[in-house]
């Protein structure tokens, strides 16, 4: 019963899998833009889902699937035309056999009623190809149309079938007993198994397949209905189907047994091959598994584990520093392939977590569909960068996000289609819907070519309603960050698209949470554009060690651009008090990390102690002042949502090599302080004597609290 659950579990993961490819393909048959391999796909993953339900006795879901299989399999055929509404019905029977499967995992009640009449519906489409009366879509799936794989000819044939599994048939589940069963709804059929392969009882493995078999199938079928129910095995077998003559004798009068000879071809090349094949297998010649299942638990709990022994490798390598030089050689070189090693296992682990985003773009092209039709507008997607890889828990976290936006692109973004040719531009628009790896993360955008933002009518509906004060005067950069504040929309009506005021907030916050930004750029009449950047990762990362004031802080490299220390003509003060920094004719804002966090004993010179040129991605380049680099290694990210709270300016957390927690720095965060009032008074100068203390001044929200999080929390 173990067992039987486990191949329960596994059935429905697969689906999972099958219902996003039918909804990508789907996709493109909308979009016209299907190759003529996309209505096998579609065939193939109903069929799959079929032919699993098959087996747990799903009768309901076996019965429906039936039905669109053969409507399916009657389009690729080219005897029903691919038309809109029907693509439109087959997006419908997704959505049935979705509920159905959801139905079956759960146990729950099916829509069996829903069922019945799509099922009906697409029933009669089937029939009305074949010229026969409308039927009603019942009984067990392979009696009304034979699989629904071929045009019935007018007489009973009879096939002779050589079927010889390869070695490894029972290796990739597969079980010739169902295929026969299944061949035996087609119509007669008598049966010689050939048993030359198998060998002495103590040579046997018991996970090889041996025996073969001749069929002989009298039937009005067509051919291609044997070969659906040979499909899902034809690159594990050698099949060959022959039509012989009606009043041909059978198998076993043809003597096309073990010791008969050859029985068609079928028989005729195996018996050249009958011997070597096993052997064949063995040696490597035969098809490997090339992937495995494994739970996401698991996975988890070896990058925990792969993330403490990177912490344990810089305790060792930080404690080997501290030892005389030229002492105990042999040992310093033991600890650098360490590193070397620990590396290559973190990033291979790392590896197996990452996956295409494609699984959450294969989603969109749905919701651009079921969106517009409400709302009258016409869109085309376009998506890029769909096999861009990152880890699993970010990709589970960035659909909601996605959706929210490309919602709001739709709703807000592109005009109708009278408005849009009134601006001489094109009835429909377009939505494009990016990935791409950049600086050590991931940039997702989302970018229409809509009306743009109207900043006036933004801001003074932000005075209307409270979220700015009457006499506010604000950028372009200001207005639209309005947008993702709580409570606020600009629609005028509340519909279920959109009007509530949540939905960007909620999308701040959640992208936030994972250590990245959202940004939004527009251009009245010419579009808006929606950028999420991300880390790769949320486990490991690589960073430089800096300190400042005698704390250590982590900045990561992907940020970090180069180091200087600038000389004093290069600094320039502002009237607003901020200062600049010039490099190679470039003026970039300086970030004091001492000022930000108010730690005293700083170097507040960048000419005396360093600056490190970093990357942000929405307002460019800037440069934070520190006192030295300590160097850069790999660091185990620990969450300070989980482990503590939110802190401005600082993104995670890590343990050093010596136990001791150092921060790290959101580069965009410390620049967002920086351009508040506040952050610009909070100057050493402005440090009470209290506070002052002896020297061992620590950020108030985060250094203060090393010593706890040190006992219990960062473990």
């Amino acid at each position: 019963m173990d067992d039987l659950l486990q191949f329960r579990d596994t059935y429905f993961t697969e689906c999972e899998e099958l219902l996003r490819d039918l909804e990508t393909h789907l996709g493109a048959l909308h979009e016209g833009t299907a190759d003529g391999e996309c209505l096998n796909s579609i065939f193939r993953a109903v069929h799959s889902i079929k032919a699993g339900a098959g087996l747990f006795k799903f009768s309901v879901l076996v019965d429906f699937s039936h039905e669109l299989e053969a409507l399916l399999d009657y389009m690729r055929d080219g005897r029903v035309e691919i038309t809109e509404a029907r693509v439109d019905l087959l997006f419908k029977a997704s959505d049935v056999l979705a509920d159905l499967i959801g139905a079956a995992a759960v146990g729950g009640d099916a829509p069996v009623a829903v069922a019945e009449a799509l099922a009906k519906e697409l029933a009669e489409i089937t029939s009305a190809a074949r010229g026969e009366p409308a039927v009603e879509a019942s009984g067990p799936a392979g009696q009304d149309t034979a699989g629904g794989s071929a045009e019935k000819p007018d007489e009973t044939l009879c096939y002779r079938i050589g079927f010889r599994p390869s070695s490894e048939l029972f290796r990739h589940a597969n079980e010739p007993l169902l295929l026969i069963r299944e061949l035996k709804t087609l119509g007669q059929v008598e049966i010689d198994a050939d048993l030359s392969r198998l060998p002495d009882l103590k040579s046997i493995e018991p996970d090889d397949a041996y025996l073969g078999w001749t069929l002989t199938l009298r039937s009005d079928c067509g051919r291609a209905a044997i070969e659906e129910v040979f499909e899902f095995v034809e690159h594990d077998c050698q099949l060959d189907i022959d039509v012989v003559s009606p009043d041909a004798p059978s198998s076993d009068t043809q003597g096309a047994g073990p010791n008969g000879g050859a029985a068609g071809s079928a028989n005729g090349q195996a018996e050249d091959q009958g011997a070597a094949e096993p052997q064949a297998a063995k040696a490597g010649g035969g098809t490997r598994i090339s992937s495995i299942r494994v739970d996401l638990n698991r996975i988890d709990r070896l990058v925990n584990m792969v993330g403490e022994l990177v912490i344990t490798q810089s305790m060792l390598s930080q404690q080997a520093d501290e030892l005389p030089n030229g002492q105990l050689p042999r040992f310093t070189r033991g600890l650098e392939e360490l590193a070397m090693h620990t590396r290559e296992l973190q990033e291979s682990v790392m590896a197996i977590r990452m996956q295409p985003v494609k699984s959450v773009f294969a989603r969109v092209p749905r919701l651009v569909r079921e969106v517009t039709a409400k709302l009258g507008k016409r869109a085309r997607l376009v998506t890029i960068g769909e096999e861009t890889e990152v880890d699993k828990t970010v990709i589970e976290e960035i659909s909601d996000p996605i959706t929210h936006m490309i919602r709001n692109s739709l709703d807000h973004g592109l005009e109708s289609p009278e408005e849009r040719e009134a601006a001489g531009k094109p009835a429909e628009g377009t939505i494009t819907l990016s990935a791409e790896h950049r600086g050590g993360r991931i940039v997702i955008t989302i970018r229409d070519d809509g009306r743009g933002i109207d900043h006036a009518a933004v801001l003074a509906r932000a005075k209307e309603r409270g979220v700015v004060a009457p006499e506010a005067q604000l950028n372009a950069d200001e207005i639209e960050d309005l947008l993702f504040q709580p409570g606020f929309s600009t629609a005028e009506a509340v519909t279920d698209i959109s009007g509530r005021g949540v939905g960007l907030d909620v999308v701040r916050r959640n992208i936030e949470s994972l250590g990245g930004r959202v940004s939004v750029s527009s251009e009245r009449q010419s579009g808006t554009c929606f950028a999420m950047t991300l880390p790769l990762t949320l486990a490991v990362m690589d960073g430089m060690i800096v300190v400042v004031g005698g704390e250590k802080f982590v900045i990561p490299t992907a940020n970090i651009i180069e180091s200087m220390r600038p000389a004093e003509e290069q600094v320039n003060r502002l009237p607003s008090g901020d200062e600049l920094v010039e490099v190679r004719g470039e003026y970039l804002q300086l970030l004091y990390i001492a000022r930000a966090f108010k730690i005293a004993g700083a170097i507040d010179d960048p000419s005396r102690g360093l600056v490190v040129l970093a990357e942000t991605e929405r307002k460019g380049k800037v440069g934070l002042v520190v006192d030295e680099l300590l160097g850069q290694q790999q660091v185990v990210i620990k969450s300070l949502e989980d482990n503590y709270d939110p802190v401005p300016g600082i993104s995670a957390a890590t343990i050093l090599g010596n136990g001791l927690v150092a921060p790290i720095l959101d580069v965009e965060g410390l620049q967002s302080m920086s351009q508040a009032p506040v952050a610009r008074a909070a100057d050493l100068g402005d440090l009470s004597p209290s506070e002052r203390g002896d020297g061992e001044v620590r950020p108030p929200d985060m250094i203060a609290s090393t010593e706890q999080a040190e006992q219990s929390q960062w473990t």
